[in-house]
């Protein structure tokens, strides 16, 4: 009797639909980090290795090294936006590694991306509440339906206390619909 096996949740074709939109929703963001950090390249480079990851390229050291430095970059902003910005870029970069675990925690790495470029953009903004009401639909309009169907895969968020929190469980639930 054979034995069944069931495929992995998410393969490495799921991981590049995941990162090219990752890298979509980072990079709208990353004006907001240039502006505050001009010089700083490390969130422009590991937006750079997500979509050459995207685009086919292999999950190495060095991706996972340039979304660490986005995330240094990050804690080194001087500027809230800025560093939700820098956040954008590490999870856009890191999204190479979400793993293949039905848990509600992978679903945020899939979402980080989105979330922290809308946290950016609030941030940045003069009217915060229509900025993240507008990047949470674009984001999901964005979202191509590989991505819809690897989120549909993982199980729902519950909602939860916290802005962040907040524009995680909306896109989980944008994206399911």
């Amino acid at each position: 009797m054979p034995i069944e096996t069931n495929p992995p949740l998410l393969n490495e074709e799921d991981l590049r639909n995941i990162a090219l939109w990752a890298a979509v929703c980072a990079e709208r963001a990353l004006p907001i980090f240039e502006t505050e950090a001009p010089d700083d390249t490390r969130p422009r480079a590991a937006l750079s290795a997500i979509r050459a990851f995207a685009q086919g390229g292999a999950r190495t050291a060095a991706l996972r090294k340039l979304a660490w430095a986005a995330n240094s970059a990050a804690r080194e902003a001087g500027d809230p936006a800025a560093s939700a910005a820098a956040r954008a870029a590490m999870a856009a970069a890191g999204s190479a590694y979400a793993h293949p675990i039905a848990t509600p925690h992978q679903v945020n790495h899939i979402l980080g991306p989105a979330a922290y470029g809308a946290q950016a953009a609030a941030l940045a903004a003069v009217d915060p509440a229509g900025i993240i009401e507008a990047e949470v639909r674009w984001a999901i309009a964005q979202a191509p339906p590989e991505v819809r169907h690897i989120v549909q895969r993982m199980p729902a968020r519950a909602p939860s206390k916290g802005q962040f929190h907040a524009l995680l469980y909306r896109l989980d639930r944008g994206l399911r619909q």
